[in-house]
C-alpha cells in the first residue's frame, strides 16, 4: 500500500467575491440584492490543494473572510489535514466571541472545514459522497421560488421550472395573510403536474394561528414541507403544534447554530425535516453530528440551499432528502462559477468519481467577481 500524501498545511488563502443578481428578491421579511461567498484554498506540503466555497452572506462578507485569515488560519498551519476533527476543534475559538455576531465566526470556520474535507478526499482518491458514506450518488433536486414581485407570473415561473426538470420546489409565503398566501400557493399547485413536489417556506413569518389557518387552506393540496413557518420567538413549540394541528411535515434548522440546536428540534417534535445549513453551522463536519442525530430520531436531513457541499452531504446517507438550489438569476455563483457542474436530468444531478468536492472553478469568473478589502 502506498503511503499516505503529506497533508501538512502549509498556507490557507481566502478570496470572497460578491456577485450582483439581476433584481431584487423578496421573501417574507427581506430582500436580496447580492450573491457573495468566500473560496478558501488549503495548501499542503505533498502539493495537493483543498478548494471550496462556502456561506453566502453579503454584508458580513470581509468580517469573515477576516476571521478565517488572522483568527483561524493560524491554528492549523503545520497541522495534518487527515486530523479533521481536531482542526475543526483548533478552529471553533473563532465561534465564541460574545461581541460578534456568532454566524459570522461559524462560516468561517465552514469555509476552512469544507477546504480541509476536499483534500483530504483528495488525498484518499475519493470523492466526498462515497467518503461520508457513499449511499448513492445521484439525489433529487428542487428549486426555490415564488418571490413576491409585483410582476410575478406564478404559472409561468412553475411552468418553467417543470420544462427545466426539478423534482419540485419551494414557494415562497409569510409575506401576507395566509389566505392571501394560500391562494398563491393553490395557484403554483394547480399550474403544475402531481409529480411535481411543492413545499412552502415563510422564513418565521408567520404567527401559529396564521400557520395553522394556512394549513387548513390548502389541507389536501400534497405539500411537500412547510418550512419555517413560524416567527422566531417560541418557533419550536409553534412548530410542534403546526405539526399536529396543521397535519403536514415540518421542515426547519437552517437557524440553528449547531448539530445540539437540531436535536432539540427533534426531541420536541417539532420536525420532519431538519435542513440544517453546513455553511452556516461550522462545516460538513458539524452537519454529520446532526445527521447522525436524525437518523436516531427518524428525521429526514435536507440542507438549506450551497448544492456545492449539499450535494455531497445528501448523497451519503440513507435519510438525505432533496438538494436545493436556485434558479440561475438567484444563485449566478453555482451556475457559473463551477465549470463541471452536473447536468439536472428527471429532477436529479449524479456525482462524479473526481476526489474531494470534485468541482472545478472558474479562475476568470473568481476574478472579476472579486472584493477587495
Amino acid at each position: 500500500m502506498a503511503p499516505l500524501p503529506d497533508l501538512t498545511i502549509r498556507r490557507i488563502e481566502t478570496v470572497a467575491i460578491r456577485v450582483p443578481l439581476g433584481r431584487v428578491y423578496s421573501g417574507s421579511h427581506y430582500r436580496m440584492t447580492h450573491r457573495s461567498t468566500i473560496i478558501t484554498r488549503v495548501y499542503t506540503e505533498s502539493g495537493l490543494v483543498g478548494e471550496a466555497y462556502a456561506g453566502d452572506e453579503d454584508a458580513g462578507l470581509l468580517e469573515i473572510k477576516g476571521i478565517v485569515d488572522h483568527e483561524i488560519t493560524p491554528h492549523l498551519i503545520g497541522e495534518d489535514a487527515f486530523a479533521v476533527e481536531r482542526l475543526w476543534q483548533r478552529a471553533r475559538p473563532a465561534t465564541w466571541n460574545i461581541l460578534r455576531d456568532r454566524r459570522l465566526g461559524l462560516v468561517a470556520c465552514a469555509c476552512a472545514d469544507a477546504a480541509i474535507w476536499d483534500v483530504v478526499g483528495k488525498a484518499l482518491g475519493m470523492p466526498l459522497w462515497r467518503l461520508w458514506g457513499g449511499f448513492r450518488r445521484t439525489v433529487g433536486v428542487i428549486t426555490i421560488g415564488g418571490y413576491y414581485h409585483e410582476d410575478a407570473d406564478i404559472p409561468g415561473e412553475v411552468a418553467d421550472l417543470v420544462a427545466q426538470g426539478f423534482a419540485g420546489m419551494k414557494f415562497k409565503i409569510g409575506g401576507l395573510t395566509p389566505e392571501q398566501d394560500a391562494e398563491r400557493f393553490l395557484t403554483a399547485r394547480a399550474a403544475a403536474p402531481a409529480s411535481f413536489r411543492i413545499g412552502v417556506d415563510a422564513n418565521q413569518g408567520y404567527t401559529r394561528a396564521q400557520a395553522i389557518e394556512f394549513c387548513q387552506r390548502v389541507a389536501g393540496s400534497d405539500l411537500l414541507w412547510f418550512e419555517e413557518p413560524c416567527i422566531w420567538e417560541n418557533d419550536r413549540r409553534d412548530m410542534r403544534d403546526v405539526r399536529a394541528m396543521g397535519g403536514v411535515p415540518v421542515c426547519a434548522g437552517q437557524t440553528e447554530f449547531s448539530a445540539a440546536g437540531c436535536r432539540d428540534l427533534m426531541a420536541a417534535g417539532a420536525i420532519d425535516y431538519c435542513n440544517f445549513d453546513s455553511s452556516w453551522s461550522g462545516g460538513p463536519t458539524e452537519w454529520r453530528r446532526a445527521a447522525g442525530v436524525a437518523a436516531v430520531y427518524g428525521v429526514a436531513m435536507a440542507h438549506h440551499e450551497e448544492p456545492q457541499i449539499s450535494s455531497h452531504l445528501l448523497a451519503s446517507i440513507p435519510h438525505g432528502a432533496y438538494v436545493e438550489y436556485f434558479h440561475p438569476d438567484r444563485d449566478p455563483i453555482w451556475h457559473n462559477l463551477i465549470t463541471n457542474r452536473p447536468p439536472l436530468r428527471d429532477g436529479h444531478i449524479t456525482l462524479s468519481d473526481e476526489p474531494g468536492l470534485g468541482w472545478h472553478l472558474d479562475a476568470d469568473y473568481i476574478a472579476a467577481h472579486v472584493v477587495s478589502e
